[in-house]
């Protein structure tokens, strides 16, 4: 019930009045959405996000008297913070209504503050999806701000700031002004630098593997298996010459099936999406970086107009980690799939995320808010990349509440005196939530076994086939790969993900070329500089043992100023030994003989965002600059003119002849001036070894120490 009060003079002239109530929420489509959905007697206003930070020109953060913390007003916000003022004055009740997660609760404490209202009647409100009935059960539940989730998140926010302020003018003075450290960003990029250094270091090994075609009598078509190895062991096949002796074996062999097996298996539907695997399936499948499924998931979230509608949240909350669906979305999926699909297509039981790690379990999983709703009926409405996520997202949720998929499977050994081969086939025999939503690792083999072949059956054996290969490296990291190892490792939450990576690639410090993630000339240098000085900080396992207690700060266990007190001493300590022990990395202005064509000086080394440069000395009357092309001392394996290292247009670092583009010849690793003394081939280092660039050739040899 409202307040309802009369206003006016005489009884017949009076007249009714609602009482004033202010809602504020974070973005102005979403205040137009909740809008929709509450009378005339609410007001909904946006804050566009923070209204108050800490400020950017010194640390604010008094570490000499109990880390007390300096909040101003951010730039620009000044005028909008009196416009609130002014709504504030004539609302009779206020609700603040930011997001439902440690950030949405600080911004509502900030907002609380910065408009004086602890004074006026306010609450704080929270929903996970934008919809009329959550939106109305959200203002009868209205609670007061949850300051244990306001402290986590403050927590966070000083320590990203010690690590960023204090570290970070150590690289200006030992590398170059602009460079920036930061207690996650740091570890992203040490992740990111220790995977490529196991690429580099990676030696690649021959192996071959062998099938051939069996058939039973009367049959036409044959069974490709396999070779396995012995009856006795698998056995992997290392060189052509070993495999010429097995084919010279088996070639007047007689075969048999030793065993046939057929049995049923089920696959699990899949669980709902939580925000790392919404960024890693919309990067595989549609392509989308982390930055864009976000802010693509962050529109559908706040609202969209749909025709016959009005408009409406399409969504669920994008940050979260948990997997929970409420029992009104489980039983609205149910008859969905009920009316559409059929009863058997309906999961039996509920599945859990078995992953061990606390999870913020009074969120939802990422859903979409009617099910009703089918990604046909919302296209319209929404644009291409839009609709794709939105499809994404409706199927990924459907199929987790369909039953499971079955599958019949029947494998077959294949055997003569000596050796085996094996085969399998599997086909669907009951689709439950295929018939929805299927990945590339639900797709299976359209082989066949012949119903011919028994146990014991004699099988003629044809066409064997031999290939070559080679093992490969690690693959280089994707965002979607990237984004699953630091949830594995326990880096990060939901909501730093995406602004992580895009720290480091906008930072330059990592290079995106394709799908992969590479590290640049500038990352390493920033990143050998984290690992000598400051190991402990940026160390992986601490990194995850930190947002554990953030987790603590956010239950009530632990007091926010205690996670930073323990925090702080070490990382003092650690950048007083840096300032007085690192040696400078800067890059000295060192003259070259390339003179300059516009003024006749001789020009010198700068280096700069993207790397080393050649300028002109007689800056700013001669502003003069060239691509460096630094040699390394090896002649061209193609033509003998200078192997130098150039860089990709994002940064990558790779050895290319001075002649290009003339001469083509490029290498990620670095050459060697040393022939292999095997096929007189070029060699490339790799950590502590030569290797032939030719796989075929595949000589190793240790390099000499020097």
């Amino acid at each position: 019930m409202h307040c309802v009060y009369y206003k006016g003079g005489n009884e017949k002239g009076r007249y009714l009045v609602m009482a004033k109530n202010l809602v504020i929420v974070e973005s102005p489509s979403k205040a137009t959405t909740i809008k929709k959905f509450l009378g005339s007697s609410y007001e909904v206003v946006a804050s566009n996000g923070h209204v108050r930070d800490l400020p950017k020109s010194q640390l604010g953060i008094d570490v000499e008297n109990d880390f007390a913390v300096k909040y101003i007003t951010i730039r620009g916000k000044g005028e909008l913070l009196a416009k609130l003022r002014r709504e504030v004055k004539k609302a009779d009740k206020i609700y603040l209504a930011t997001d439902p997660d440690r950030e949405g609760e600080s911004i509502s404490w900030h907002l609380s503050k910065a408009l004086k209202l602890e004074e006026k009647n306010t609450s704080r409100i929270t929903f996970n999806e934008i919809t009329k009935t959550a939106v109305k059960r959200s203002i009868k539940e209205a609670r007061k701000i949850d300051m244990d989730l306001v402290d986590a998140q403050q927590a966070r926010r000083v320590l990203d700031r010690l690590v960023g302020y204090q570290i970070s003018p150590v690289l200006w003075a030992k590398v170059k002004r602009g460079l920036s450290a930061g207690r996650v960003q740091s570890v992203a990029l040490r992740i990111i630098a220790d995977r490529e250094a196991e690429i580099n270091d990676f030696i690649s090994k021959e192996y071959w593997t062998l099938s051939g075609e069996f058939k039973a009598k009367g049959d036409k078509k044959p069974l490709v298996a396999e070779f396995y190895g012995t009856t006795k062991e698998k056995l992997t096949i290392e060189s052509e010459e070993q495999l010429d002796q097995i084919i010279q074996e088996i070639q007047t062999a007689e075969f048999h099936a030793s065993d046939v097996r057929t049995s049923t298996r089920q696959k699990k539907s899949p669980l709902p999406f939580t925000t790392s695997t919404l960024q890693q399936e919309a990067a595989k499948t549609l392509n989308f970086s982390t930055q864009k499924t976000m802010r693509l998931a962050q529109g559908l979230y706040e609202g969209v107009a749909v025709k016959g509608r009005g408009t409406v949240g399409l969504i669920t909350y994008l940050r979260t980690d948990s997997t929970r669906i409420s029992d009104e979305a489980k039983q609205a999926a149910a008859e969905y799939i009920q009316e559409n699909y059929g009863a058997d297509y309906l999961r039996k039981n509920d599945q859990t995320n078995k992953s061990g790690r606390k999870i913020q379990d009074a969120h939802e999983a990422i859903r979409p808010t009617y099910v009703d709703l089918s990604p046909a009926q919302v296209k319209d409405a929404l644009s291409r990349d839009q609709f794709r996520l939105y499809q994404l997202i409706w199927k990924r949720f459907l199929a987790s509440q369909m039953a499971s998929a079955q599958y019949e499977t029947t494998s077959v050994k294949i055997d003569s005196e000596k050796y085996r081969f094996t085969a399998s086939a599997s086909k669907v025999v009951f689709s439950g939530y295929l018939t929805i939503y299927q990945t590339e690792e639900d797709k299976v083999d359209k082989k066949k076994v012949s119903a011919n072949i028994q146990k014991g059956t004699q099988l003629s054996a044809d066409n064997f086939e031999k290939k070559q290969h080679f093992t490969q490296p690690p693959a280089h990291f994707t965002e979607a790969s990237l984004v699953r190892t630091m949830e594995e490792l326990g880096i990060g939450r939901p909501s730093t993900y995406a602004p992580t990576i895009s720290t480091i690639i906008h930072r330059r410090y990592v290079a995106k070329e394709q799908k992969n993630l590479y590290i640049t000339e500038l990352g390493e240098v920033v990143d050998s500089i984290m690992k000598k000085s400051f190991a402990s900080i940026v160390d992986v396992n601490f990194t995850a043992y930190m947002e554990g207690l953030l987790d603590r700060v956010e239950d009530g266990s632990v007091k926010w100023k205690t996670v930073v007190e323990n925090f702080y001493p070490d990382l003092h300590e650690a950048v007083e030994i840096a300032q007085k022990e690192l040696e400078e990395i800067k890059i000295e202005d060192e003259v070259t003989d390339v003179i300059c064509e516009q003024c006749g000086r001789n020009m010198v080394i700068k280096y700069g965002p993207h790397g080393k440069f050649l300028a002109c000395p007689g800056f700013p009357d001669c502003r003069n600059t060239k691509p460096y092309l630094e040699k390394i001392g090896v002649p061209c394996p193609k033509c003998k003119n200078d192997v130098v290292i150039r860089k990709t247009k994002k940064g990558r670092r790779y050895f290319g002849c001075i002649a290009y583009p003339d001469c083509d010849f490029m290498s990620w690793q670095k050459p060697s001036a040393q022939p292999c003394p095997e096929c007189g081939g070029a060699m490339v280092e790799k950590g502590n070894k030569l290797v032939c660039m030719d796989e075929q050739c595949g000589f190793v040899k240790m390099r000499d120490k020097t």
